[in-house]
């Protein structure tokens, strides 16, 4: 076979992609090349089954140990740093990697359409064979004319034959060729849909301490990596299943040299084969040509444009560790899976008649390699005396170009090949990863509510924030019982904040013990404590979505019942807010930390507008988000960190006034209990208990007017705000 020019420029600039890729990893590998991260007990505790990990045979130790550089312990290479090809590292891919995950793993993509999957493999392996024989076939049209015309009786019946059969064959070739891509795309959809889906599954269950862990955030960088590599990303076209093509280069070299051996007989065939090996070297330069076409796109209809946008969006909150205490506390995570699924299948489906105008049949004739075999018919007048068959000199030539190419071809693959290796092992071991805060399952507790509300008792509780040297909270002590109101007051860095963070399960503790209705607080499965809780961050989410979402994400399986968050915006007082935006409920707030995504010639946002809000009336919106939940009767405990820190003192005790109203039965008994933090000392007269808190930890502990009585840090802090 010979390779056309066009077919030589489209791989070059595939190619070129690659290494740009794979240099711009080095180059950053260069700049940054070394984290140092000892893989400590804490970072191994959130994976399932902690006995495997003493196995070097494990998929996460083969990926941790393919970042490490040699002799320099617990020193290891940037996430996406390129791994060095050494005989230490291919060990590690075929005995951890490809033994432990790569099985599995194809095993996995082949259940979702075993025949579809099955077919594109045969395919490949039968079409590897095509350019050999497509070469042989050439060969004989060219001896054949010169056979014909070196006898000096020249007809046509036999050329016409035989050309007529070449094009009956690149017909056939290419409706197998058309077949092939098409069968190809949709496993790659699906393939494409399951690993992303597996990836952001993962991704949303996780909690914060586990997302603070930096081994963590490398595995799941790397992780993220891969699952890019199935949408063009990352490593460009690789994926996975480019093993399959591996196979298939490797047959079509083979197939070539059998070709080339079969024909080299003798001296002169021998300088015809060096002169062709010569002349095949010339397209290996021609990476280093620019090449482009320009071709015209449709642009995507609305519902494909905002398909893309809420896609982008869900990924963003899945990804983004700003959002992930309301996304763990209002349990978002089945929500935004199921999201990003339903937009997600509209993107793949918005992009098959782009991928079908590709795989056109005329596109797979392959003509220009045709017309590149019959441009050598004018050789045959000057080689009449010639012993030499120019059908044997083409095939020589075209075959030896195809065995340099397709070799330089095979190198680079693999060489991805091999990088992508341990990106799967990454995949594979953070689907392995467990949450920091869930319990085992022989130790989990049901949750088993009171009568009104909660009970918590907190005895020696003490926390440090990873990297830092000072307690963020110290030897805290204090009780609540069922029904009863807590005040926590103090100095800004005090702790209140991180304490509230503890009470809810956002972050764990280091010492001491956190009891909730009487159980050790870590018995409980996050996602279970969560559904009895509501609350109001100091600083809250602001959602790139529209008012209802950003209200209704409170309680998301109500988020598209319009009395349900009307009726959370009036108790949050903020009716004038929401009727004061162009589109009501439906106006879309705009926020920073999401950029959208512009489409040409679409202009679908005249319809919803993006529109700002100040910082009181974002203020409302959080706390409208957290009374969509309050009102559940199975919501024992509300906890507001500074809910009314941007609004006046009128709207201040509207609120509180509304909090005492949820918490309380409409016979006057208390239902649920209530803390809140404030810096506003004549709020915390509200509070049947208040709680004094400096550097740290507790102070002072009791009623307003005990605390007053006692004439220290409160009363002086009391009275300096009056």
């Amino acid at each position: 076979m010979h390779v056309p020019l066009s077919y030589y420029l489209d791989m070059c600039q595939k190619l070129s992609g690659h290494m740009l890729f794979f240099n711009n990893l080095h180059l950053s590998a260069r700049e940054t090349p070394v984290t140092k991260h000892p893989p400590t007990k804490e970072t191994i505790d959130p994976v399932e089954e902690p006995d495997s990990w003493n196995s070097p045979e494990t998929a996460y130790d083969a990926w941790l140990a393919s970042r490490e550089i040699p002799g320099q312990n617990g020193t290891y290479l940037v996430a996406g740093a390129q791994r060095p090809l050494s005989l230490p590292n291919a060990r590690l891919a075929f005995s951890a990697t490809i033994h432990k995950c790569a099985f599995s793993f194809f095993k996995e993509l082949w259940a979702l359409n075993p025949v579809r999957t099955t077919l594109m493999m045969s395919l490949n392996i039968i079409r590897s064979l095509f350019p050999a024989f497509r070469g042989y076939s050439q060969a004989m049209i060219i001896d054949e004319l010169q056979s014909l015309i070196a006898s000096g009786s020249f007809t046509w019946y036999r050329l016409t034959y035989l050309i007529t059969t070449e094009l009956v064959r690149r017909v056939f070739e290419g409706l197998l060729d058309s077949f092939a891509f098409s069968n190809e795309n949709i496993v790659l959809e699906s393939a494409r849909f399951f690993v992303e889906r597996e990836q952001l599954k993962h991704r949303v269950r996780l909690d914060v301490p586990t997302l603070a862990d930096p081994i963590v955030r490398d595995l799941l960088q790397e992780a993220d990596l891969f699952a890019r590599s199935f949408n063009g990303g990352g490593f460009g076209v690789l994926s996975p299943f480019d093993f399959i093509h591996i196979l298939s280069l490797t047959i079509e070299i083979i197939s070539h040299i059998a070709v080339v051996i079969s024909l080299t007989r003798g001296a002169t065939h021998l300088g015809v084969l060096l002169l062709s090996i010569s002349s095949a070297m010339l397209p290996l330069v021609l990476p280093w040509c620019n090449f482009s076409q320009t071709q015209t796109e449709p642009s995507p209809s609305i519902r494909e444009a905002r398909a893309v946008e809420r896609h982008e969006r869900m990924r963003s909150l899945a990804y983004s560790e700003v959002h992930r205490p309301e996304i763990a506390l209002f349990g978002l995570g089945d929500w935004i899976l199921e999201t990003w699924s339903n937009a997600r299948k509209i993107v793949l489906t918005s992009e098959q008649p782009h991928l079908l105008r590709e795989s056109s049949f005329l596109s797979q004739l392959h003509l220009s390699d045709l017309l590149f075999a019959l441009q050598n018919i004018p050789l045959v007048w000057l080689m009449q005396t010639s012993s030499a068959s120019l059908g044997s000199l083409t095939l020589y030539r075209s075959s030896v170009q195809s065995v340099v190419f397709a070799c330089g071809n095979l190198i680079r693959t693999t060489r991805m090949a091999f990088q992508g290796i341990f990106l799967m092992s990454a995949f594979c071991a953070s689907k392995t990863l467990k949450p920091r805060l869930q319990p085992d399952n022989g130790e989990m507790a049901k949750y088993d509510s009171l009568p009104g509300g909660v009970s918590i008792e907190v005895r020696g509780l003490s926390y440090t924030y990873p990297g830092s040297s000072e307690p963020a909270l110290k030897n805290v002590h204090f009780t609540l019982a069922p029904g009863e109101s807590l005040a926590i007051v103090g100095f800004n860095g005090s702790g209140k904040s991180t304490l509230a963070k503890i009470l809810l399960r956002i972050v764990d503790f280091d010492e001491g013990t956190l009891k909730v209705n009487g159980v050790d607080v870590r018995r409980y499965h996050p996602d279970e404590y969560h559904r009895h809780l509501t609350a109001v961050f100091q600083g809250f989410s602001k959602f790139n979505a529209t008012v209802q979402e950003n209200v209704g994400l409170g309680y998301v399986e109500k988020v598209a019942e319009d009395a349900a968050v009307e009726h959370a915006v009036h108790l949050a007082q903020a009716d004038g807010v929401v009727a004061a935006l162009p589109y009501g409920l439906g106006t879309t707030l705009e926020t920073r930390g999401f950029e959208s995504i512009s489409y040409p010639g679409i202009n679908y946002r005249r319809h919803a507008p993006h529109h700002g809000l100040s910082g009181g009336e974002w203020q409302r919106i959080a706390i409208a988000r957290a009374f969509m939940r309050a009102s559940q009767p199975e919501v024992d405990l509300l906890l507001f960190d500074e809910p009314t820190s941007s609004l006046d003192a009128h709207a201040q005790n509207q609120i509180f006034d509304t909090i005492q109203k949820i918490s309380t039965s409409p016979f006057g008994k208390k239902t649920k209990s209530v803390i809140f933090i404030t810096h506003r000392l004549s709020t915390a007269r509200r509070a049947d208990k208040v709680a004094m808190m400096e550097n740290g930890t507790i102070s002072e502990f009791g009623t307003h007017q005990e605390l007053l009585s006692r004439n220290g840090s409160y009363a002086a802090l009391y009275r300096a705000s009056m």
